[in-house]
This record gives structure tokens, C-alpha cells and sequence, in this order.
């Protein structure tokens, strides 16, 4: 970060962090991601993605027919997003994540994944995110009511097993909910994506154990109750 800008996005942007996401394990944490995202929205939105450009969840959204916009922070954020941007499908722009160069309510919906938990002054930037949307934010985090609570004590093991992994926040859901409520939101829909952490999927290697694994966890009630990354959806009051 330079200065007070907040560039968090520029490295979920970058092809290094996209690798985390390849191969069979890789895909499956995204196929979770994806599904539980589109099942929160309506159908043909108008959707801001904010820090989007790790392009995770953009051509599930296009395809889906939603009107897509990825903000990032820089411009090099864009590369990952040229297949839809290119081609019409999707818009791009670039600029300070917590001034956001739109105007109040333009959105129907804002997204910010893998954003949150990078962000110092990241309740600047959910009130940013409040601000232009006219119905609700999406985001996601690790909460401590998970096995990321271990994360600090755990980090270095974490980075022999991931390789290029950095520190991240892990939130009290009650903070985020509190960090929307100030802004006149309450919370929607709440869905935990694994019980295990990812790091260990990501170790195993093999995706249809990791599926056993958390369909386990499931159906058990365990992810439920301390699953983690958390979807969060905060709705507009009224």
C-alpha cells in the first residue's frame, strides 16, 4: 500500500494468486464459492464486484446474465478480467477502493471476495460498499468461529503448505455485522463454505476426499456452525 491507498486487491489479482485456485481442489473451493453466490442474487442484476479482478466469480455472473462492473485498484488488476471486459461483456475501471467513483445506490447488489480480510481500514470499505448499492452487500471472511482462529499460531505451517500465502484478519462475525449495521444494514443470508481448513484440502490434494469431507461436515451441522469462509449477504433496511 502507498500512502493511505489500500491495493490489497493488486496481489488477488495477479496470476500467482490464481494458481492457489488451480487443479481439482482449486476448483471445487470455487464451484462452492460460485454456487452460493448466485443463489443470493436476483436474477439480471446490475453487480459491482469490488476488487474483483482475481476474475473468480465473473463469468459465472455474466453468464448468468447479471450486469456486470469490476473495480480494482489498479489498473493491472485488469488482466485477469480481459476475457470479458475485451469482449463487452463486463466493464472494468480502476481507482481508490475507498472512494469509489460512483454515485449512491447505483448498484443492485456489490461484491467484494477475498478483499476484506486484506484491507487495513477495512470499515472504510464497507462503508464505501453500503454506499452504492441500492439492496445489499456479499461479502466473505474468515471468522473465528472456525479453525482460522488457530491461523496466527498456525501461519508458518500455513506458508510451507501454500507457499505464497500472506497474514489475513479473521473476524468476530459480530464486528462485520456491526460494520453494516452503521450503515443502515441488516444482516441476510449467512453461509459458511468449509469446515476444514483450506490449507488442508490444499495439502491432501485430492478434491472427491475434500467433497467426502465437508459433505461430512455438512450434513452434520459442523460447517453450519464453524464453517469458514463465511458468505455473508447485509441487506438495506426497508
Amino acid at each position: 500500500m502507498a500512502g493511505d491507498r489500500e491495493d490489497a486487491d493488486v496481489e488477488t489479482s495477479s496470476e500467482d494468486y490464481a494458481r492457489r485456485f488451480a487443479g481439482t481442489v482449486g476448483e471445487f473451493f470455487l464451484a462452492v464459492q460460485t454456487r452460493t453466490t448466485l443463489a443470493l442474487l436476483a436474477p439480471r442484476a446490475a453487480v459491482l464486484e469490488v476488487g474483483g479482478g482475481h476474475g473468480q466469480l465473473t463469468g459465472a455472473l455474466v453468464d448468468a446474465g447479471h450486469e456486470v462492473t469490476i473495480f480494482g485498484s489498479r489498473d493491472v488488476c485488469r488482466e485477469r478480467v480481459r476475457p470479458w471486459v475485451d469482449t463487452g461483456r463486463a466493464r472494468f475501471q480502476a481507482g481508490d477502493l475507498l472512494r469509489l467513483p460512483f454515485g449512491d445506490g447505483c448498484f443492485d447488489v456489490v461484491l467484494a471476495f477475498r478483499l476484506l480480510p486484506h484491507v487495513t481500514r477495512w470499515a472504510d470499505l464497507v462503508g464505501e460498499l453500503c454506499r452504492v448499492t441500492r439492496s445489499a452487500v456479499i461479502v466473505d471472511y474468515p471468522t473465528r468461529r472456525s479453525l482460522n482462529a488457530l491461523g496466527g499460531a498456525f501461519f508458518g505451517l500455513k506458508k510451507g503448505l501454500e507457499g505464497n500465502t500472506r497474514p489475513f484478519t479473521v473476524f468476530r462475525d459480530l464486528d462485520v455485522v456491526e460494520a453494516f449495521e452503521a450503515h443502515g444494514f441488516e444482516p441476510g443470508a449467512r453461509r459458511p463454505q468449509f469446515f476444514f481448513p483450506m490449507a488442508l484440502h490444499r495439502a491432501l490434494g485430492v478434491a472427491p476426499i475434500s467433497r467426502v469431507l465437508e459433505s461430512l461436515a455438512g450434513v452434520t451441522g459442523l460447517t453450519h456452525a464453524f464453517g469458514s469462509p463465511v458468505i455473508l449477504e447485509m441487506q438495506r433496511r426497508g
